[in-house]
């Protein structure tokens, strides 16, 4: 019996070998086992104890396992080892290049994140994409190309309108080349300039160029809050017409008027998906947001008091608005509009409009990321409901260096307050919704399973302590309880801190390799 295992291994140490890429093939992989483990996949199914061997950058084999003569053990400890989990939306992108080290992404267990997100994407992608190549983060990256961007290039200053047939027509060209780069697909923010002012014809249509490449649609959509239904029927509409899988962005019910409204969210996305439309969702683990305050007013009048007052009633009260920056008076910063209101002898509605007017000035005097804000508009339970849908995958909708504390703790938050504490997930699926499902809903292959031939990102924590630590006060604490993670067969994390070593890759969509255009 012991022969028939140690010939097993074997053989699935060769097929390690020819999976592994070109570059390595020079002589066998070293190995690795990682013992001792409690083995949750990534599929959903049931943990099992076992041990898993790396050999290069890849997953070699899965079960029990001896040891190959001259192989590395590292003993887990009865610990978990999962697929390393993948933020499939991140706002790290704009970070990466100055802030390789990305300690806020892997101290959560995070080897992939998802980019070029809310219409905000690097272009070209081409460039980018090679400089990553040449200077690797810690990370794994992948990207959309963003709406708001392209129709930037395209408009300029002039994009409060509706687009012409012949400025769709040189969106979709450009929207091409980063597709040719390696793009996923399109990614559009609809509450924000300048692509609040486009219409969903301009949205199908370049949907339908992104689905003509085999891409696909992540938004956030047009609503959050007051027109809220027109947004889901939108974005169903758009993955409808174009033909392509449709992804609503970090998924909320963000106004008091819809609070307890998931049940029919839910029903109304099952029906989509029943008729055929391939709509899904992501959400992080906070009942708060971090944006603009100008998001809070759609229709940007920053003189209506009454529409002030409907905003602190409705969608986030005065002490639920918390400044994460403010340049116009960088004091007010970790503060809420309630205590500047009171500070200034004002009301609440008359500050807040006073805030964006004065942010208002200075951003046209040049200055960007102006201000922010943290804003708390949502229900425990509406979050434990979409969360749990069976389409739902987890992200941070995290930065490197932000405000929000879902930038360092959201993974471990799932994994320590909705998982051990409330048992509102089993720990296989939540660990599915972080790998598997995620890897799915963006196209990625090869990564997001424990399964041999897969590549070599894994995280091993543990349950019983793993937790987050990071608050809008101190947005930045580590969490606890990861012990360890690996980026394409390299340890980047361990102890609590970085390992200093850089193995991540640029991950284009599926079918492409490399760029084949020179940028514009």
């Amino acid at each position: 019996m012991r022969r028939k295992k140690r010939l097993a291994s074997c053989l699935l140490l060769l097929q390690a070998t020819f999976l592994a890429p070109v570059e390595s093939r020079s002589g066998p992989p070293s190995t690795l086992r990682i013992a001792n483990a409690r083995l949750v996949d990534g599929s959903g199914a049931l943990s099992s104890a076992g041990s898993l061997r790396v050999a290069g950058d890849r997953i070699a084999a899965v079960g029990e396992l001896e040891t190959i003569p001259g192989e590395t053990v590292y003993d887990a400890r009865g610990l978990v080892l999962a697929p390393g989990f993948i933020d499939t939306h991140s706002h790290a992108g704009s970070d990466l290049l100055a802030m390789p080290e990305a300690l806020g992404v892997v101290s959560q267990g995070i080897t992939t994140v998802i980019v070029g997100q809310d219409g905000d994407s690097s272009y070209p992608l081409s460039r980018w994409f090679a400089r990553l190549e040449r200077t690797p983060a810690v990370v794994n990256v992948a990207s959309y190309s963003g709406h708001g961007t392209l129709r930037e290039k395209v408009l300029g200053k002039e994009f409060r309108r509706q687009a012409s047939a012949a400025e769709i027509s040189r969106m979709s060209r450009l929207l091409e080349r980063d597709l040719e780069a390696g793009a996923l697909g399109l990614a559009t923010g609809l509450e924000y300039d300048p692509g609040i002012d486009s219409s969903t014809a301009e949205l199908v249509a370049l949907a339908k160029t992104a689905a003509r490449h085999g891409g696909r649609y992540i938004s956030h959509i047009r609503s959050e809050d007051r027109k809220f239904w027109e947004a889901i029927d939108e974005i169903i509409a758009i993955g409808r017409e174009a033909n392509l899988p449709v992804q609503i962005s970090h998924v909320k019910l963000a106004m008091r008027s819809l609070w307890g409204e998931a049940p029919r969210l839910l029903a109304k996305l099952d029906e989509a998906r029943a008729q055929g439309v391939d709509v899904t969702a992501d959400i992080y683990p906070y009942l708060y947001w971090h944006s603009t305050l100008t998001v809070l007013f759609p229709e940007r009048d920053f003189e209506d008091l009454d529409e002030a007052r409907r905003v602190l009633a409705e969608i986030a009260p005065a002490e639920g608005l918390l400044l994460g920056r403010y340049l116009p008076h960088p004091a007010y910063a970790g503060r809420t509009v309630a205590a500047i209101a009171a500070e200034r002898d004002e009301a609440p509605e008359a500050t807040l409009l006073a805030l964006i007017r004065d942010a208002e000035a200075m951003r046209r005097r040049g200055k960007a990321d102006v201000e922010s804000v943290i804003g708390t508009s949502m229900i425990e339970p509406d979050l434990e409901r979409l969360m749990a849908w069976a389409h739902t995958n987890l992200c941070t909708d995290g930065e490197l260096d932000g405000r929000h504390p879902r930038g360092f703790g959201a993974y471990p938050r799932v994994l320590g307050r909705y998982v051990r504490d409330r048992q509102m997930l089993a720990l296989e699926e939540a660990v599915r919704k972080m790998t598997s499902l995620a890897a799915d809903h963006v196209g990625i292959r090869d990564r997001g399973r424990l399964v041999p031939g897969a590549y070599a990102d894994l995280v091993l924590f543990d349950p019983a302590t793993v937790v987050d630590r990071a608050t809008t006060a101190a947005p930045h604490a580590l969490s606890s309880g990861i012990e360890r993670v690996w980026v394409n067969g390299e340890v980047v994390y361990e102890g609590g801190a970085a390992t200093g070593r850089r193995p991540g890759r640029v991950l284009r969509r599926r079918g492409v390799t490399a760029a084949t255009r020179s940028e514009p």
